[in-house]
């Protein structure tokens, strides 16, 4: 492709701004410099082109032919130009680039989208999988959703909208009548989660009698599968089970127990464009709406 052979940008600006305006204090007011720069500018464009783009006084400049025929076909470029900004300024603020845990994505978030849809159907959700800590100035997402504690990322914008509760899953069919109704299962466990079972142990005072065997998965998601179809019972948050629990798929015989962490909304700090801020206001009313878990069962 051939170089442009162009006058200095700012200088076509310059000039385009006062053949609109008319006048030079007006142009220097919509591009924010002085009075002087637009007159500076002005010349130095006219010095480049070797064309008079002005005649008469200073304080009574007007445009000569030339100048007339310059700033129509400026004035009809730059419009082409906003016009062209101002759709891709709307089309990335109609889109919501979600980074969010793989799970809650699967089992709570995709269900319930086409709600926000129908309320806001001129913005796309792109949800990624994701448990790595959140970086916006490194990756290109315009908000995450994450399981911590505390709020996970110093300076953004962070909101808790759901508690999370954990317990024991199993298929209905296999509870038992010990103590705890699971003696005797093969305990299931996720491959990225080692801990997990002490913990709950620890969160619910209960100490599981030890299973003949246990198997592991590398992903939640296949842990529970394996729960509901009969190899063992699984640990899960609620909040991933409540579908399952009320549809008789799975069984909760210990109920479920606070955990210190939340999941959390995570934002750029500063005000939020408008699509984000919708979803975040949707997310909250969403969330809110969750069914409590049955409560933590002493067997």
């Amino acid at each position: 492709m051939e170089r442009r052979h162009l006058p200095p940008l700012t200088a076509l600006r310059a000039f385009e701004a006062f053949a609109r305006r008319g006048r030079m204090t007006t142009a220097a007011d919509e591009l924010c410099v002085t009075h002087g720069a637009i007159s500076r500018q002005i010349r130095s464009l006219e010095e480049t082109l070797g064309v008079e783009l002005t005649q008469g006084p200073r304080h009574r400049l007007e445009l000569t032919e030339a100048g007339a025929r310059l700033a129509v076909a400026l004035s009809g470029a730059l419009d082409m130009v906003e016009r062209a900004v101002g759709d891709l300024t709307a089309a990335a603020d109609a889109e919501l680039r979600l980074s969010c845990v793989g799970t809650l994505a699967i089992r709570w978030l995709i269900p319930r989208l086409s709600g926000f849809h129908d309320l806001h159907p001129h913005v796309r959700v792109r949800v990624t999988e994701s448990y790595a800590p959140v970086d916006f100035a490194r990756e290109r997402f315009d908000a995450a959703i994450r399981v911590a504690e505390a709020a996970p990322l110093a300076g953004a914008r962070a909101v808790a909208f759901l508690d999370n509760f954990h317990g024991p899953v199993v298929a209905p069919h296999l509870v038992g009548q010990g103590r705890t109704g699971l003696e005797g299962l093969t305990r299931l466990t996720t491959g990225t989660r080692q801990t997990a079972w002490a913990e709950w142990e620890g969160h619910s005072g209960i100490t599981l009698p030890t299973p003949p065997d246990t198997q592991e998965f590398e992903h939640i998601f296949y842990t529970l599968e394996a729960a509901a179809a009969g190899l063992g019972v699984g640990l899960s948050p609620w909040i991933y089970v409540a579908g399952d629990v009320a549809a008789g798929r799975l069984a909760a015989p210990l109920g479920f127990t606070a955990t210190p962490s939340r999941f959390w909304f995570l934002t750029p700090a500063g005000a939020p464009k408008s699509a984000v801020a919708a979803f975040e206001a949707w997310l909250v009313s969403e969330a809110a709406k969750a069914p409590p878990p049955p409560r933590p069962v002493a067997r």
